[in-house]
């Protein structure tokens, strides 16, 4: 009887222990999805990417779970496996690796290979219902703001006029691309674009610029409604959102003309927030947009 207690006692830290990682990555999940996800016109598309790229770390995690709960020695076993795989994604054993996933995974294999937690259908249920609420509580809000987006369907050059800036933003194209690139690519395709805007000269025409942070921060909108910002203080929070913003590019940071040092630029998000990154940092999802005086 004592054993079997002891069991009980380790299958179920394993599966609170579980439930917990669950969470997490259902958490980062459903708030990523709507951050920087969720940018596809087709709605089947954003679901895909939805649960391809986001939620799938959340659901593997849930299906190992459910596996050590039905079959405890072969999803502790499964814990192990990606405890390994792990080392090899990482090919040596750095200390972040080391204590927040390897450790903690093999920790759980060996609770789910010596414990069980019982009875299975209140275990089940615990599994798949803190995650799924989690993904409830936390995803309502974000959905909401992303469905109520303001978007005109203009990408044309925009004048962008109000709090103590008024600016011509880029159109579509070579000066608002809809792919990131490094700052400075960014900062050199300003200066050789055209006057329309959209085609690069061949040699610099320094028409166009990238925006101080200052005059970003300016320009930030909401619902048509400037947003009132200074310097990332604003008096209604900004959102991906026209005639600023294109709602239906991956594109969430823009590069900014104003510089921390040498190696670092301030790059704006789309809900204000300014960030100081790696000149030489160049994701997908941080592009630009130049600007030219009237």
């Amino acid at each position: 009887m004592k054993q079997l207690d002891k069991r009980q006692i380790a299958g179920w830290v394993a599966l609170g222990l579980s439930i917990v990682i669950t969470c997490f990555w259902a958490l980062w999940g459903i708030l990523e999805t709507f951050h920087e996800g969720w940018y596809h016109e087709s709605l089947l598309s954003n679901l895909g990417l939805m649960f391809v790229q986001y939620l799938s770390p959340m659901l593997i995690f849930m299906g190992v779970t459910l596996i050590s709960i039905f079959w405890p020695r072969f999803g502790g076993g499964l814990h192990i496996i990606f405890a390994l795989l792990v080392v090899w994604f990482f090919q040596a054993f750095s200390n972040a690796a080391t204590f927040l996933i390897i450790l903690p995974l093999i920790g759980l294999g060996l609770l789910y290979w010596f414990g069980h937690p019982r009875p299975r259908q209140i275990a089940v249920s615990l599994a798949i219902g803190f995650p799924l609420l989690t993904l409830t509580i936390f995803g309502i809000e974000p959905a909401l703001r992303v469905s109520q987006r303001l978007d005109d369907g203009n990408i044309q050059a925009r004048l962008v006029l109000g709090n103590g800036v008024n600016l011509i933003w880029a159109p579509d194209g070579s000066g608002w691309p809809r792919t990131g690139t490094d700052w400075y690519e960014a900062q050199q395709l300003c200066q050789y674009l055209d006057e329309d805007g959209l085609t690069l000269a061949p040699v610099t025409k320094h028409i166009w610029r990238l925006p101080t942070v200052d005059e970003a921060v300016r320009s930030m909108a909401r619902h048509g409604q400037n947003s009132g910002g200074v310097w990332a203080t604003y008096k209604t929070t900004p959102d991906k959102e026209s005639p600023l913003w294109n709602t239906h590019s991956q594109v969430i940071y823009w590069w900014t003309a104003t510089e921390v040092d040498e190696e670092q630029t301030y790059i704006i998000v789309y809900d204000g927030k300014v960030w100081p990154r790696a000149k030489h940092f160049g994701p997908a999802y941080l592009g630009f947009r130049c600007v030219k005086q009237p």
